[in-house]
């Protein structure tokens, strides 16, 4: 299985994005809202998302998240928290329920809804228990299946200009074109 989380707005003190399941490339599949720290040059601790990249997710028992959610959740449907492994300068980085950045310590909060993190600073997902109550499972099958899993952090939100590699040089007919929409000069201009 491969997911993929794709950040879209990074503010001062959240990162906005979707987690898809991108495992068939013709038909990706949404999973989730996603809230995360924010983007920073240097990492400090409990206020920087991980790097882009692609990490491998596992189950993981230990810890303090573990047992709550054991005894919230079961353990007929906790099976282990989704740990997201070997990032880079972050450990026990997981996904797992909250609403917005300040539940997060660079893990990935998962929600049915969102808020625009320009207008909510620390970002927002609604919704958070339902939507793990469905992702969480999806997750969990395929590694208890021995599927492997990864997921995938792409950067959307901080290139200057993400279609930099596609610009060309514009023909004569494409500046004519772009000629004939550009708007007539008159008394009111």
């Amino acid at each position: 299985m491969k997911l993929q989380v794709l950040r879209f707005s990074s503010e001062p003190d959240s990162t906005s994005g979707i987690l898809m399941d991108v495992s068939d490339a013709y038909n990706k599949k949404f999973l989730a809202y996603t809230i995360e720290d924010e983007y920073r040059d240097e990492k400090i601790r409990g206020e920087t998302r991980i790097p882009a990249g692609t990490y491998p997710v596992v189950l993981r028992e230990e810890g303090g998240f573990s047992a709550r959610y054991l005894k919230k959740y079961g353990s007929e449907f906790h099976r282990g928290m989704l740990w997201i492994k070997d990032v880079p300068g972050f450990e026990w980085i997981l996904l797992h329920t909250g609403n917005d950045d300040s539940a997060t310590m660079g893990c990935l909060i998962v929600g049915n809804t969102q808020e625009s993190n320009i207008v909510k600073p620390k970002g927002w997902v609604g919704s958070s228990g339902s939507n793990y109550a469905t992702t969480y499972p999806y997750i969990r099958d395929a590694l208890l299946k021995g599927d492997k899993v990864t997921i995938q952090y792409v950067d959307y939100d901080t290139q200057a200009n993400p279609f930099t590699k596609f610009k060309k040089k514009a023909t004569k007919a494409e500046k004519k074109v772009t000629k004939v929409y550009q708007p007539r000069k008159g008394w009111w201009n």
